[in-house]
């Protein structure tokens, strides 16, 4: 079975972005190991320079040559063998600690012979925060007399805040990952939404279409009858099932070209034409189905040329008339001003109709849009007639837009390049 090739790209941006993912969070990990391991030597060089200060000005040397030792991560020991101050040690510790810029707190006790226990001695804040004392248990070591012990109760969390670009970076990849995954369940419930959409139209259009025909035909034939020729209101009646049918039909085949515009882009056959003829053979047509309509033109020239597909042009032009005639409370006044500016041909198709609510205006191209308002339930269509005009101005590079008047209506405008 061959594979579709959006789900193959989606298999594999999702693969990407996982390896990564997982790649970065193993180097954070071993970026806090060499941290860890980091801190720990340098600890172990500022008790072992501790060490050495405490037996300086006596005349004894140390007993052994390893006396510091690693009982955990955040704690130490360290076997002087000889007797020692409080007041010098933790001067010692503060002093070396600062040299080997080991910022984090810690805390030291002492190994007392009278009380044979460890005797807590001080917490100190190299943080510069509020001092604090803290009841911790330091445990005794056996063979051990003269000997002092250090924690460090907030190793984890000074070796996190020294990796903060690591965890910054994981945490955005994360983010970008969760972004992804619902990017591609959206385009993937989107895509079905669309087939099912597409599946439903070509079936319900095919259905239409079938009884559609032989209404058509049966009415035809009915209309050329002499009974129904000799009663006008028959006739009447008749000639209305053929036009609405006909109107009926033009909706079908408009909804099956939008449908198909989704999947195959419409094929355009551009041909360099004037401009002010073909909106003046609209304007026919739309009066001979809006005999009352006022359409004109406002343009400086009649030799502007346009570089499009005539056909698709013109149904351009058609639904936008037709649209402006159709929503209106009054005679249709309609103006179409043509204009060169700064090389971008303008088209302002403006009508003198109810106009539509700003919080509306935005969606009017989109497809299936139909705007609520008094005139939407006498108006028959399925909100597809500016959105073939929007997809026709997309297929072309031209940009489309629409805004209210100051007074009434709305005005319409098409900014097409101009080369001459």
């Amino acid at each position: 079975m061959k594979i579709n090739r959006l789900n193959s790209i989606i298999l594999l941006g999702l693969i990407a972005i996982i390896s990564i993912l997982v790649a970065q969070l193993l180097w954070t990990k071993e970026a806090f190991t060499l941290e860890q391991k980091k801190l720990s030597q340098k600890a172990h060089i500022a008790l072992l320079e501790v060490a050495r200060k405490l037996y300086e000005g006596t005349d004894r040397e140390p007993s052994c040559q390893s006396p510091v030792r690693k009982i955990s991560n955040d704690y130490y020991i360290v076997n002087i063998d000889n007797e020692f101050e409080p007041d010098i040690l933790e001067f010692y510790l503060k002093s070396e600690f600062k040299k080997m810029n080991i910022t984090t707190d810690f805390e030291y006790a002492m190994y007392n012979c009278q009380s044979d226990e460890m005797v807590y001695g001080n917490y100190i804040s190299l943080s510069q925060k509020t001092k604090a004392k803290k009841t911790v248990t330091f445990p005794k070591h056996k063979n051990l007399v003269y000997y002092f012990a250090v924690r460090f109760p907030n190793e984890t969390t000074y070796l996190f805040s020294s990796m903060r670009f690591w965890f910054v970076l994981s945490t955005a990849l994360i983010l970008i990952l969760l972004i992804y995954v619902y990017s591609i369940f959206k385009l993937l419930q989107q895509k079905k939404y669309s087939e099912l959409q597409r599946d439903f139209i070509n079936n319900m259009t095919h259905e239409f279409k079938t009884p559609l025909s032989s209404i058509l035909i049966a009415s035809k034939y009915l209309i050329e009858q002499n009974p129904i020729k000799d009663d006008k209101k028959l006739h009447t009646y008749t000639d209305i099932i053929i036009n609405q049918s006909h109107k009926l039909n033009n909706h079908i085949e408009k909804i099956l070209n939008i449908a198909k515009s989704d999947y195959v882009p419409l094929a355009l056959h551009k041909e360099t034409v004037l401009i002010v003829p073909i909106i003046e053979e609209t304007i026919e047509n739309i009066q001979l189905k809006y005999p009352d309509a006022i359409i004109k033109i406002e343009s400086p020239s009649k030799e502007f040329l346009l570089e499009t597909d005539v056909f698709h042009f013109n149904n351009l032009v058609y639904n936008l008339l037709d649209n402006a005639v159709k929503y209106c409370n009054e005679k249709p006044n309609i103006v179409i001003q043509i204009a060169l500016e700064n090389q971008v041909l303008k088209l302002k198709f403006i009508d003198n109709g109810i106009g539509i609510s700003p919080k509306n205006i935005s969606f009017i191209f989109d497809k299936f849009y139909r705007a609520q308002n008094e005139k939407s339930n006498e108006v028959n269509g399925f909100g597809l007639g500016l959105y073939y005009v929007k997809e026709i101005c997309s297929l072309q590079n031209w940009k489309i837009k629409a805004e209210n008047n100051s007074e009434k209506g709305i005005t319409i405008t098409l900014s097409i390049p101009y080369k001459k």
